[in-house]
């Protein structure tokens, strides 16, 4: 009997409709990593999304889980690029 995989997560929104940028370095052997969450795509766009941010902050990144992970502390970078492309961003954590 074949299996199928699942689909690929896709991405909530909160109530307020603004993106959650946040800055992890727990478990990740105390490298930088930001994390946008809030943003009510499918896997794919959210793909696309992940593409644009990492050209322009010229750095690594990935799609996990709906959350788009970029590999920089790029913040104010990240927030002005967001911005641009028509999203409202609030700051998480530290």
């Amino acid at each position: 009997m074949p299996t199928q995989k699942a689909d690929k997560a896709a991405g909530t929104a909160y109530p307020d409709g603004a993106l959650r940028l946040r800055r992890e370095k727990k478990g990740r052997a105390g490298k930088a990593v930001l994390t946008i969450t809030g943003i009510a795509k499918s896997h794919a766009e959210l793909v696309e999304l992940t593409a644009i941010l990492k050209k322009k902050c010229a750095c690594g990144g990935a799609v996990k889980d709906g959350v788009i992970e970029i590999q920089a502390d790029k913040r104010e970078l990240l927030e002005q690029i967001l911005h641009a492309e028509g999203y409202k961003t609030k700051w998480s954590g530290g």
